[in-house]
């Protein structure tokens, strides 16, 4: 299947068009018209082989809404115009015992990505969603409820399961006491998930600019980390933290926050941080956890439950032309809150 999309070559040049050949669609594939695709931090990171991984060419995108063209033989649960998504993975072993759990994300012979990863059966690059067309395992696309804006819905993929698996893993519900570490793309949906499922969310920044922005996302109160009195006061405040930021930092500042047997979960920062004192870890039971993405079953569950209570990210939809651009502006925090690349705009032809 002729494809067109936009592809990094190197780590230091910019996307540019580029032609490629998706494969036929085997049984049990599903093969979509891409219509939108999130920009997510990782595809910068990949582009520019900041992880030490990338195969270039590469073909970013991971946040993918689209329209089912043909589905294989044996597919069963999609058909011919249904709007559907895929998010960070394409496929996984499907038979160790974490993909037995449907956490996917965790398989133990190495989950397929989306894009910059090894096809199962080739070993062919994968290359993901800043293109026209795209063919997935059946087990890996995802329905979208019929009341979402699909403009919207792309970001959810990413950013929106990043989030709510860990508030799911850690019983975020009405009453809990939620803190959320950085308001950007991650944080902000943070901020509407863990409102949505009862918690009373608090903001942590470093200034109080973003303080309307919270409030307006959800959230019922700002916590400013530079003020040291403020964050003396707040000690063993919360039950949950959630730390969205996505470069090296420091989490010494954050510990004192939490309540005895609470936890702050890293999805953000892929890489080192600042080295943390375990004393306030040891003498009240405090944890500090990680978590990536989320399975398929659950990634389901997220987008029924953002649409049972019509969660969408704050978008900026852009043109696929000035995905170089939006990089550099990403690179800056200049966007509120996710890029989403309207696939209409992709050039005919590369």
């Amino acid at each position: 299947m002729k494809t067109i999309g936009y592809a990094a070559h190197s780590s230091e040049s910019d996307l540019a068009p580029f032609a490629f050949d998706r494969r036929d669609p085997r049984p049990n594939d599903v093969a979509i018209d891409i219509l939108y695709c999130g920009v997510c931090h990782s595809d910068l990171h990949t582009a520019r082989n900041d992880w030490g991984n990338a195969v270039y060419p590469c073909v970013p995108g991971h946040e993918i809404v689209g329209r089912v063209t043909a589905v294989g033989s044996d597919v069963t649960k999609f058909e011919v115009g249904q709007t559907v998504a895929v998010g960070c993975l394409v496929d996984s072993c499907q038979h160790c015992d974490q993909c037995h759990k449907d956490h996917e994300q965790y398989c133990r012979e190495g989950w397929t990505g989306t894009y910059n990863g090894a096809d199962r059966i080739t070993g062919e690059n994968t290359m993901g969603g800043y293109s026209t067309h795209i063919v997935v395992r059946e087990e890996f696309v995802l329905s979208v409820p019929d009341n979402l804006d699909v403009a919207r819905v792309a970001p959810l993929l990413c950013a929106g399961i990043t989030t709510y698996s860990p508030m799911r893993e850690w019983n975020v519900g009405p009453g809990s006491r939620v803190a959320v570490v950085g308001l950007g793309g991650l944080g902000h949906m943070a901020v509407k998930i863990a409102a949505a499922m009862g918690a009373h969310v608090t903001v942590l920044s470093r200034s109080p600019g973003k303080e309307k922005d919270a409030i307006d996302l959800g959230a019922e109160a700002v916590l400013i980390s530079t003020d040291e009195a403020a964050m003396a006061r707040a000690a063993s405040s919360f039950d949950f933290i959630i730390d969205t930021v996505p470069v090296y930092h420091d989490l010494n500042p954050y510990l004192p926050l939490l309540d005895t047997d609470a936890t702050l979960v890293i999805v953000g920062q892929v890489g080192p941080l600042v080295e943390t004192h375990t004393f306030p870890l040891i003498f009240a039971r405090k944890r500090i956890a990680g978590s990536l993405i989320g399975g398929l079953k659950e990634t389901q569950e997220m987008l029924d439950f953002c649409g049972r209570m019509n969660i969408l990210p704050e978008c900026e939809m852009i043109a696929m032309g000035d995905i170089n651009t939006a990089y550099d502006r990403m690179e800056k925090s200049d966007v509120r809150y996710r890029f989403v690349i309207d696939m209409a705009t992709m050039p005919a032809a590369a």
